[in-house]
């Protein structure tokens, strides 16, 4: 009773410290109220009786611990409770002093995995089924000054199927917000910038668009006004607009979306160079402000040209590792500190991207936004096909690719929206796979038309060229060659399969842009490089692939998988197929030490990460478009020209030595054949002169 005093006494301080805030300032929305440490407590369901027991209004035998958010049922991956377990949350609430008339209450969830029950006084208000989908709870009890309990009861109980391939944690394993609700409430406000520019390729001008839906929950008909402005990174205007909305009935939601041009001369973000601006919304209805909307944004473009990935109108080459939320000790309910220790590990290796399975922790991708790291983002469809069969499977798995673009768009570090993992090596002819390729391309499209679409593909060699994959702008290959065996009659088990793979993967989609999303090999122990497992072979693996990656000019980069090691599933073999090898809960490809100590092969990453400008060098660029011959060829191409000229020169004396010792030979002819004719004149000469006297030739010796 004194922690749930002491709780709530924390609560209502930071409650009223809102209020306060707010009614001092200009009029509108009050502010949210953060409720990580505002007196959680929480009570292990080990035997799942706390439906059956009244746990939800305070009945039964709950044994109660003050916690703060994030928090994870279990910090460590225990194998014995992998496939799930059960636990409540709860705090006491009362609506914050000074609460504008007009306003309500509303909670706002990060992340709870997998299933949230909420209760208000022991009654339940709302389900949420999805684990990697934040979502907002009205709470309008909370208008009557009173204290309210809140209880959530978390279930990440699992199945084979949704397969994914990190550690089945369960919790609410990020932060959450107490939120206020006006009479208009404008859902996932979206900042896009976009560059337009001439023909020519001059006079480029650059605006944001505004995207968002709003909700009229009054109880009247109303038409909203959506007010934007921008803020250069000096904190100096730098543009607005406006637009109304058709009239609303109560209860209707409308879609909105309207450009503000940007003012001034337009400061990029871009690794290295990582410029926010600021982005404002208001949400305006007859009494006023309604709600407002804020975000820190960059302006950059990210296409796809010639089949190479270009950053601000310039190909470059994409060098970094991924990271899974999971640290030792804490697993996804990551602190200020853990979000501040992935991202400089990230800088300490000289990454200029990073890449997860699911949309990133808000507080995490901010700090990669300001450290001007980019992210491969991608919603959590992996391995899904047994569950794109039906439109309510896909409706399903669509809901989940519109949570992970809604939750990134805003961030300038977001270079794409990949919308699955692994799927089907042929999804056409796989028509429910294929119906979600086409729908969620399609969405993301819709939701941020500033962003090349993507996906993440297995990498076996001999399959055909598949249109559901061809229609993606961008496509990720996740490679395992030299690592993992393949499939009968798609082998991938020599690295050196790699090279060609990668040069059919092209010549089947020469308009894609192709990175390599994945690769990476298990290492837990000493012993030869000829020997999986052991940090040799992970070191000599690692170098090999970036070799392969720079014989190929076509692709745009490379990810490793992943940075540091992380948790997996129980058992977990990892490839190596040993019976030696050290066969625990954590996925060894990492290049970091579950606890923190980088491998030798961290340093082989980092050495071709630093050797490795971010935009590519000119004679590169024409290198990758087939104007220049491959340094890697140009000794035996070379050779092969040297002799050709080698041989043509000697054909070529050949010929003149022919051909002078053919004019010396016809000179030498008519040389013979003058000297035989003059002969022949004197000896029919003297033959008539035989016939007269004999002093004749005296006399005409002495007449000559």
């Amino acid at each position: 009773m004194v922690r749930r005093a002491a709780a709530f006494l924390t609560a209502a301080a930071l409650i009223c410290a809102a209020g306060v805030g707010t009614a001092s300032a200009a009029p509108g929305p009050p502010r949210a109220v953060n409720l990580d440490a505002a007196g959680w407590e929480y009570a292990p369901d080990p035997t799942d009786a706390g439906l059956r027991d009244g746990w939800a209004d305070g009945h039964g035998g709950a044994t109660w611990s003050a916690v703060d958010l994030p928090h994870v049922f279990d910090p460590h991956p225990d194998a014995k409770v992998f496939h799930g377990q059960t636990g409540w949350y709860r705090i006491k609430l009362t609506q914050p002093s000074g609460t504008p008339a007009g306003f309500s209450w509303g909670v706002r969830f990060e992340q709870i995995r997998r299933v949230a029950d909420v209760f208000l006084d022991g009654k339940r208000i709302a389900v949420h089924t999805d684990p990697y989908a934040p979502f907002t709870i009205a709470l309008p009890a909370l208008a009557d000054g009173q204290p309210h309990e809140l209880v959530v009861r978390a279930d990440n109980h699992k199945a084979k199927e949704p397969r994914e391939g990190w550690w089945n944690w369960g919790g609410m394993t990020r932060p959450a917000q107490l939120v206020a609700l006006g009479a208009l409430v404008t859902h996932d406000a979206g900042f896009l910038p976009r560059q337009r520019c001439d023909e020519d390729g001059g006079n480029c001008t650059w605006s944001v668009l505004v995207d968002a839906t709003v909700e009229n929950r009054s109880a009247a008909t109303v038409r909203p006004r959506l007010a934007a402005r921008l803020s250069n990174p000096d904190g100096k205007p730098a543009g607005s607009a406006g637009a109304t909305a058709r009239p609303l009935a109560p209860g209707e939601r409308a879609r909105v979306r309207f450009s503000v041009p940007v003012s001034g001369t337009a400061k990029l973000w871009g690794p290295g160079h990582p410029a926010l601006y600021g982005a404002a919304l208001d949400t305006i209805g007859p009494s006023g402000v309604q709600q407002h909307d804020g975000a820190r944004i960059g302006l950059r473009t990210v296409t796809v040209r010639n089949g190479l990935l270009e950053l601000n109108g310039k190909p470059v080459e994409l060098r970094g590792a991924s990271i899974q939320e999971d640290v030792d000790g804490h697993g996804p309910a990551l602190t200020d500190e853990d979000v501040n220790a992935i991202v400089a590990q990230l800088k300490a290796v000289g990454a200029n991207v990073t890449r997860a399975h699911y949309a990133l922790d808000e507080r995490l991708q901010r700090k990669l936004d300001e450290a001007g790291i980019m992210v491969w983002t991608q919603a959590p469809i992996y391995h899904r096909d047994k569950l794109l069969v039906t439109d309510a499977q896909r409706d399903t798995a669509l809901s989940t690719v519109r949570a992970a673009v809604m939750a990134t768009r805003n961030h300038p570090s977001t270079i794409t929206h990949s919308v699955a993992n692994e799927l089907s090596v042929i999804p056409d002819k796989v028509p429910g796979t294929a119906a979600f390729l086409r729908d969620a391309r399609a969405l993301t499209v819709d939701l941020d038309p500033t962003l090349p679409t993507a996906v993440d593909t297995l990498s076996y060699p001999g399959y055909a060229r598949q249109e559901a994959y061809a229609a993606f702008d961008l496509l990720g290959i996740n490679s395992y060659f030299g690592w993992y065996p393949g499939k009968p009659g798609h082998s991938t088990a020599d690295i050196r399969s790699l090279g060609p793979y990668l040069s059919g993967m092209r010549a089947m989609y020469p308009n894609a842009g192709l990175v390599l999303t994945e690769f990476g090999a298990e290492s837990t122990m000493t012993g030869p490089a000829s020997e999986k497992q052991t940090y040799a072979f992970q070191e000599l693996y690692t170098r090999d692939v970036l070799s392969a990656v720079r014989r190929a000019p076509t692709l745009s980069g490379a990810i490793y998988w992943t940075l540091q090691e992380f948790a997996v599933k129980p058992q977990w073999d990892g490839g190596a197929q040993l019976r030696s090898a050290d066969r625990t809960s954590i996925h060894h490809k990492g290049l970091i030490t579950y606890d923190g100590r980088p491998k030798p092969a961290y340093d082989v990453l980092r050495k071709d990460i630093k050797a490795t400008p971010l935009v590519r060098p000119d004679a590169d660029v024409a290198l990758a478009l087939d104007t220049r011959v491959p340094d890697h060829h140009r000794g035996r191409v070379g050779l092969g020209f040297a002799i050709a000229i080698l041989i043509a020169v000697g054909i070529l004396l050949g010929v003149d030595l022919w051909a002078f010792f053919g004019w010396r030979g016809a000179i030498l002819a008519d040389d013979r054949e003058t000297r035989e004719r003059r002969l022949r004149v004197i000896r029919a000469h003297r033959a008539a002169r035989s016939d007269e006297p004999v002093d004749a030739p005296v006399a005409l010796r002495s007449v000559a």
